[in-house]
């Protein structure tokens, strides 16, 4: 199986293509903006080094978040249309999961969502111990130790530092942007292949005049 993966929604734009589960080319690049600017070319490059034609894709898999709205949007219109172009299913990953798939043991994802909140989720062995969440700092160390039942824990993702010392010798991995090979592994396995849609878990910053938020 050729899977080719995206991901817009977190600081970077990131692409992977893997055969059968072989990774025959991935790349990331750190940005906070500019992702519509330049996740097509990135696209090309990476299928160019993987040696892979669009036409003999069997899936693409997108990050859908929780991460920036307006990245995240970028990555799922690109992912989509070229799905429906290439007539090929398009599977949507949720941040979380990708940041702590393949990982055993106990692990949480944690995503700095700002203002003083965290994006959280938390797996035993790659099953997830809860929905995503978005939650006051306060509330997922709370939830993160209400969970954890002892023994070796790993918290990762951008928000990790800020659940630091919650469960005593925890390890840290500050990660800002999920693997895209960890996506195109998700997207390879997923029985479900319903459409993809965002995963948002809170209202965006932005507002539009009038104090309404964008849709």
């Amino acid at each position: 199986m050729l899977i080719l993966a995206l991901d817009t929604a977190s600081p970077a734009c990131s692409v992977a293509v893997l055969r059968d589960g072989k990774t025959l080319a991935a790349h990331v690049e750190p940005m906070a903006r500019g992702h519509q600017e330049r996740l097509a070319g990135l696209i090309a490059e990476t299928m160019a080094e993987a040696g892979a034609a669009f036409d003999a894709l069997d899936r693409i898999g997108v990050g859908v978040g929780p991460g920036s709205f307006t990245g995240l949007r970028v990555g799922l219109a690109f992912a989509k249309t070229l799905a429906l172009a290439l007539d090929r299913p398009c599977v949507g990953i949720g941040s979380l999961e990708a940041l702590a798939a393949d990982e055993p043991g106990f692990n949480a994802a944690v995503i700095d969502a700002k203002r003083g909140q965290v994006y959280l989720q938390v797996f035993e062995d790659g099953r997830a111990l809860m929905a995503p969440d978005a939650l006051d700092v306060g509330v997922a160390a709370a939830r993160l130790a209400e969970l954890w039942r002892g023994g070796p824990a790993r918290l990762i993702g951008s928000g990790a530092a800020l659940l630091d010392g919650v469960i005593p010798g925890a390890a840290l991995t500050a990660r800002e942007a999920p693997d895209p090979v960890a996506l195109a592994r998700i997207a390879a396995r997923r029985a479900s292949l319903t459409p993809p849609r965002p995963l948002y878990l809170r209202a965006p910053d932005a507002k539009l005049p009038g104090g309404i938020s964008p849709p």
